[in-house]
């Protein structure tokens, strides 16, 4: 499997289980699912179905019990703590709904962190973190902290962090789940912004006004796939 048919994500007979005392809860039961380059899904499904599940294992936080995923091509499973460290970093653009920013950091040092992680030059982290707040509209607030910032304005500056490194992914977890229904909308309109201009985003959503802004939809249940479809625009 090459990186030239344009498969950024590929899952095989996907399982996770973990073991309550004497119990198994299989929270994925043999999901396979195809992304391609540039495409924006959505992860759907109530709680308890797998989706946070299946994200952890396509944003590489977690690994299967069995399966196979690879990520542009590699056999994820096949990787040491390292080169799975080196994937978080450079492949893959994280947006959480609770932000995670650092409080005491300026707007523009929270963006910068990837590329601190990964021994980017400083003159060089520095153009790159600002070139990315552009892209999200908050160069202007880039020396202020997040408590002297909106959930809105955060939540770019988390965006912005998860562009810094051109990563091949952007995997976005409930990311309006903690906003207004206004700044919501905002925000999908900025990740809509990011797809057109070439982006792969997967979307992890339970709500159904959110998800129809990606452009297909997989459904999960029970551990599996119970809808896969596009969003009738």
């Amino acid at each position: 499997m090459s990186q030239t048919n344009g498969i950024i994500i590929k899952t095989e007979d996907l399982w996770k289980t973990y073991e309550m005392g004497s119990e198994q809860i299989h929270a994925l039961r043999g999901v396979d699912v195809t992304i391609h380059k540039g495409e924006y899904v959505a992860i759907m499904g109530p709680s308890g179905s797998g989706k946070s599940t299946l994200m952890n294992l396509i944003g590489c936080l977690d690994t299967p019990t069995k399966g196979n995923y690879y990520l542009n091509g590699k056999l994820v499973s096949e990787l040491n703590d390292d080169e799975l460290a080196f994937i978080r970093n450079k492949e893959i653009g994280f947006i959480f709904q609770t932000f995670n920013l650092l409080p005491r950091a300026t707007a523009l040092h929270n963006v910068e962190l990837p590329l601190i992680y990964n021994g980017t030059p400083a003159h060089e982290r520095k153009s790159k973190a600002i070139e990315a707040l552009k892209q999200v509209e908050l160069v202007e607030r880039m020396s202020h902290r997040p408590n002297e910032l909106s959930g809105g304005q955060r939540q770019r500056v988390a965006i912005a962090r998860a562009l810094v490194n051109n990563p091949s992914l952007i995997v976005a977890d409930e990311p309006t789940g903690n906003l207004d229904s206004k700044t919501s909308m905002e925000i999908m309109g900025l990740l809509d912004k990011l797809h057109h201009i070439g982006n792969t985003i997967v979307l992890v959503t339970h709500e159904h006004d959110i998800a129809a802004f990606a452009h297909r939809q997989i459904h999960l249940r029970d551990g599996h796939i119970e809808i896969d479809k596009l969003t009738p625009h």
